[in-house]
């Protein structure tokens, strides 16, 4: 059963886990080598918790503590409490969702792993805004894509604005790491995937005039906002483009994904009804 513990002390040394959550470059290097990660807000907690991640603690106002006791009935952790100023102070930011939690990693399963469900994924190279990132998890959840693919270089979908901006899908799809970029993209292909990579390149076949059966196995590559797909990754891939109007010549790379991973989601089949 978890324990109720009030804090006065932003130097408490039990609340390290939420230290500095704004450093960027601190929380990419420390929550991975620490296998841990923070979730924020009750529905992310709830999502995190039921897909099975390992709950550490949280921390949370007094305020809010009706609402996060629930989510941690059933777990031996701490559950800290602080006043909102404490809890600011801790953060760097007004933790305006009530309660952070701070979970544990799960192993990351192989690229074989998670390709062997897999009819549709999306793949990630160096995209490096975790904004973008979280959308993008969300589009594929909500999509139809089974997986995602990250570069070695991409950013973390378990980073706390990854995770918020996903509103949780995060943790509905599984993804993994590619150990080699660009040459893993020729083991994707001769694993049966077709890759399509999205460009802005009027060249670039119009994504509406692509058709491909339910059972196809499809990879859609997705770039970095400005610099897009690099030109390994490219020449890997059939490069698709989405039509364009008004002189606008691409959309944000969240947006794209959303575009994309509708246009190439698999179709239900029909049946024609009882007569």
């Amino acid at each position: 059963m978890a324990a109720t513990v009030f804090v006065d002390s932003p130097a408490d040394p039990r609340l390290a886990d939420y230290r500095a959550l704004t450093d960027v470059e601190l929380r990419r290097r420390t929550e991975p080598a620490q296998g841990i990660f923070i979730a924020e807000g009750e529905l992310v907690m709830r999502r995190a918790v039921r897909a099975g991640y390992p709950l550490r603690s949280a921390l949370t106002s007094e305020r809010w503590l009706p609402t996060v006791l629930p989510l941690v009935v059933d777990v031996d952790v701490p559950v800290f409490v602080g006043s909102e100023e404490m809890l600011r102070e801790i953060t760097g930011f007004h933790v305006h969702r009530g309660a952070l939690a701070a979970m544990g990693r799960l192993p990351l399963p192989s690229v074989a792993t998670v390709l062997s469900a897999a009819r549709r994924v999306v793949v990630l190279e160096d995209v490096n805004s975790h904004t973008n990132v979280g959308a993008i998890f969300r589009c594929a959840a909500g999509l139809g894509m089974d997986a995602a693919l990250l570069s070695p270089s991409c950013a973390d979908p378990l980073y706390r604005r990854s995770v918020r901006v996903s509103m949780g899908e995060v943790f509905a799809v599984p993804y993994a790491r590619f150990a080699s970029w660009p040459g893993d993209l020729h083991n994707l292909a001769s694993s049966g995937f077709e890759l399509l990579a999205l460009t802005p390149d009027t060249s670039a076949t119009p994504i509406d005039e692509l058709s491909f059966p339910d059972d196809a196995r499809l990879a859609l590559l997705l770039g970095a906002e400005g610099p897009g797909l690099s030109a390994q990754a490219l020449r890997a891939a059939r490069p698709i483009r989405i039509p364009m109007s008004n002189g606008v010549d691409s959309l944000n790379v969240a947006a794209a994904a959303a575009v994309a991973c509708y246009a190439l989601r698999p179709r239900p089949c029909s049946t024609a009804p009882p007569r």
